[in-house]
């Protein structure tokens, strides 16, 4: 069940990290009275399930130890 688990926080924070890079570029920017206003027309979806899956892998993770030190 480690072994899943840092698989899992391995694939979940490389997916957050290139879509989240991804979803930055998309962002466009606009001056509005002195302002700069940011409007992201990028698809957040891919980020929110990199970032749940690598939360299931580090909770895959604490449950292996707290298995191993039962």
């Amino acid at each position: 069940m480690r072994a899943a688990g840092i698989v899992l926080l391995i694939i979940g924070f490389a997916g957050a990290l290139v879509f989240g890079i991804q979803a930055i570029q998309e962002t466009e920017t606009f001056s509005f009275l002195g302002i700069d206003i940011g409007v992201s027309g990028a698809n957040w979806t891919p980020v929110i399930v990199s970032a749940v899956i690598f939360v299931i892998g580090v909770i895959l993770m604490s449950l292996s130890k707290r298995a191993h030190a039962d």
